[in-house]
C-alpha cells in the first residue's frame, strides 16, 4: 500500500497533471490517499513526481 499526499500547488500544472490528480482524487495541498501499489498507480505518480510525496502505508 501507498500513501500519496499532494504537497505542492496544481495551479501551474499541465492539464494533463491536473487530470491525473483530479483521478487520484487529489484536490488541495494537504489532500492524501492510500491505494493499492500497482502500474497504474506508478504512472500516475510518475506524471505527479514534483507534487507528491509517496510514502509506504
Amino acid at each position: 500500500m501507498k500513501k500519496v499526499t499532494l504537497v505542492k500547488s496544481l495551479i501551474g500544472a499541465i492539464p494533463n497533471q491536473k487530470a491525473t490528480a483530479k483521478s487520484l482524487g487529489l484536490r488541495k495541498i494537504g489532500d492524501s490517499i492510500v491505494c493499492k501499489d500497482d502500474a497504474v498507480l506508478a504512472g500516475k505518480i510518475r506524471v505527479l513526481a514534483h507534487l507528491v510525496k509517496v510514502e509506504n502505508a
